[in-house]
Order: structure tokens, then C-alpha cells, then sequence
């Protein structure tokens, strides 16, 4: 019986390999919308599947495996990819065939992010004191914060700002060094869980929440990246006042 309910949870991070597998092969051939939905659709059932897991107590060696594999698709591969297609259109390269033609391989540096993401999964399967909370940044928060770049694409056409930026190669490849770094970074970011609701044991948390709040109802889907640095901040914040 505890080999048929573990079905479930197996099952949902396979959604979230395959999900990643088409949502790269959607970015490199443009379709930009559908690698949003289906990277949203990964990150859904990236957080069932050990939710489900843990419901049925049916966790596993081999679902804690195949969850590093998934993710390493869908939130390795995919931000690669993003920041590939990004720095080929700010060099104005249309194909891989025009990369290796002008023997410009600066677009290929995106999967830095890809390989640092590697090892970020890697050390999160070994550290033991990672099983409440992060230390450096999980790979699903820093797909999420690339994915911003399509959704400009598709939305933001009318926004200089946000165009300039991310057709800027120091801003490119200075994002791609930052949060490759941040990955892999010895920094403790706080658990968004909580185990009670009063105020003063969870400032740094309510701040998050409001903050998170106030960007959204003022930029919108330009909120991911402002949210996500003001996780890493807050999250700094509190582990100083700790010292």
C-alpha cells in the first residue's frame, strides 16, 4: 500500500521534470508565454509533491532524488536557457547557427546559472541544516526572479526601464555572477513557516508579507525581483540581529 501512495508524490515531481523539459524547448523556440505557464505549473507541483510526501509518510530516498533531478531541469536548466535567449537578443543573434558562425559564445555564459544551480542541489542533499530553512538561495526562488525577464518581453514592451535593462549586457552577465554566487552562498534566508502567529516571533516575517504586498499592488509582475532581494535582505537583517 505505501508503494501505491508514494505513486502520488513520484508522480508530481515527474510533472515537474516534464514540465521543465518542454518549458526550455519553449523558450529557445520563442514561446515565451507557455515556458511561464509551465514553469509555474513545475514550481506548483514542486512544492505538492513533498507537501503530498509528507501527508501520506511516504518519504523516500528515491523521491528525494528524483526531486534534485526535477529541479534541476525545471529550475537549472530553464534559468540557463532564460539568460541564453536574453544575452543572444541583446547581441541581436537570432539562431545558434549565427553563435557559432560570429564565434560570439558570450550568450552561452547564461548556463553558468545552470551549473551553480547544480551545485546548489548538490549541497542542499548533503547539509543536514538545511531541513527547516535555506542556506543560500533555493533554486525555485531564483528561476522565479529570471522568469521577469519573458514576462517584460511579453508585457512590458512599453517600458523603457525595464527594457534597458534587460537588454544591457553588464546587467546580464552582472545578474548571472550574483545569483550564481547567491546560490551557493553561506547565507542562512529565514523559513516562511510559521509555527506561531505572534507578531514579535515573526517581525522579519510580517515585513516580508508587507513588503511583498505593497510591490505587487505597485509594480505588479515587475514585484518578483524587488520581492525576492527584499527576502534576501530581511533575511540578512535578522541573522545579524542574532549575532
Amino acid at each position: 500500500m505505501e508503494n501505491l501512495k508514494s505513486i502520488i508524490p513520484n508522480s508530481l515531481t515527474s510533472l515537474n521534470l516534464a514540465c521543465g523539459c518542454i518549458a526550455t524547448l519553449s523558450m529557445l523556440n520563442h514561446h515565451y508565454l507557455l515556458a511561464i505557464v509551465l514553469i509555474s505549473v513545475a514550481t506548483i507541483a514542486d512544492f505538492l509533491d513533498g507537501f503530498v510526501a509528507r501527508l501520506l509518510k511516504v518519504q523516500s530516498d528515491l523521491g528525494k532524488e528524483l526531486d534534485s533531478l526535477a529541479d534541476m531541469v525545471s529550475f537549472g536548466v530553464v534559468p540557463g536557457t532564460i539568460l541564453y535567449v536574453a544575452l543572444s537578443k541583446a547581441l541581436g543573434i537570432e539562431s545558434f547557427d549565427e553563435i557559432l558562425k560570429s564565434q560570439n559564445f558570450l550568450p552561452f555564459s547564461g548556463y553558468i546559472i545552470t551549473v551553480f544551480s547544480a551545485l546548489r542541489l548538490a549541497k542542499f542533499n548533503i547539509d543536514t541544516r538545511q531541513s527547516n530553512s535555506f542556506i543560500g538561495l533555493p533554486t525555485p526562488a531564483n528561476t522565479l526572479f529570471f522568469i521577469t525577464i519573458p514576462l517584460i518581453w511579453l508585457f512590458g514592451k512599453d517600458n523603457e526601464t525595464a527594457n534597458d535593462l534587460i537588454t544591457s549586457l553588464p546587467v546580464l552577465i552582472g545578474i548571472t555572477i550574483v545569483f550564481s554566487y547567491l546560490l551557493i552562498a553561506e547565507i542562512p534566508l529565514i523559513a516562511l513557516k510559521f509555527k506561531t502567529w505572534v507578531f514579535k516571533e515573526n517581525v522579519a516575517k510580517y515585513i516580508l508579507i508587507l513588503g511583498s504586498i505593497i510591490s505587487i499592488s505597485i509594480l505588479g509582475y515587475l514585484a518578483i525581483p524587488v520581492i525576492l532581494i527584499l527576502y534576501i535582505l530581511v533575511s540578512i537583517i535578522e541573522n545579524i540581529k542574532k549575532v
